[in-house]
Parts: structure tokens; C-alpha cells; sequence
């Protein structure tokens, strides 16, 4: 959040995505703007991914579904900037997106 505010004039929002879920729609959007499957918004190191999920066969309609499930699941942080959306990882990444 501080690089944000150190190079970023426009006005920044965090969504706290632990707490404030988002919808299946919401996921759809994000991962229509970022270009990506929703396959690919996995944390694939989290416990919960290699424990329940790492083997099976996931479609994409059913990641979104087991996102909003479980949000601990999802890639952090996304930036989105109009219509188009980001993992911010690694950090330099953002304020590329941004500029």
C-alpha cells in the first residue's frame, strides 16, 4: 500500500477480500480483466490448495465457485485500473501497471 501511495496520484481503495468476499460474478470480471483462467488466481502454496485440491481436475466454473468459497485461495493483491485488473506480484509490477 505505501508504493501505492508513493507513485500512484489517483485515489487507492483495498479491498480486504479475506473479509469482504467477492462474488462469483466479481471473480468472473476479475479474471476476464487480468486475461487470465481462473485456474491461474490460485495461491498454489496455501495449505488448503495442496491439501483438498492439487490433484484433482477443477473446471473453470468450479474454481470461481471454490474462490468464493474460499477466498484465502485467491492471489493477492490484485490491482484493478479501469478495465483492466493485475496480480501485484512482484511489487515493481504495480507500479508499472500504474504509471
Amino acid at each position: 500500500m505505501q508504493l501505492l501511495k508513493e507513485n500512484c496520484n489517483e485515489e487507492i481503495e483495498a479491498i480486504e477480500y479475506l473479509i469482504n468476499t467477492p462474488t462469483q460474478k466479481e471473480l468472473k470480471e476479475l479474471v476476464k480483466m487480468i486475461g487470465i483462467k481462473p485456474e491461474e488466481l490460485v495461491r498454489k502454496k496455501e495449505p488448503l490448495y495442496q491439501d483438498k485440491y492439487k490433484h484433482q481436475k477443477i473446471t473453470s466454473a468450479e474454481w470461481i465457485r471454490i474462490l468464493s468459497k474460499n477466498p484465502v485461495l485467491i492471489e493477492r493483491p490484485i490491482i484493478v485500473k479501469g478495465n483492466k485488473a493485475i496480480i501485484g506480484r512482484p511489487v515493481e509490477k504495480i507500479v508499472e501497471f500504474l504509471v
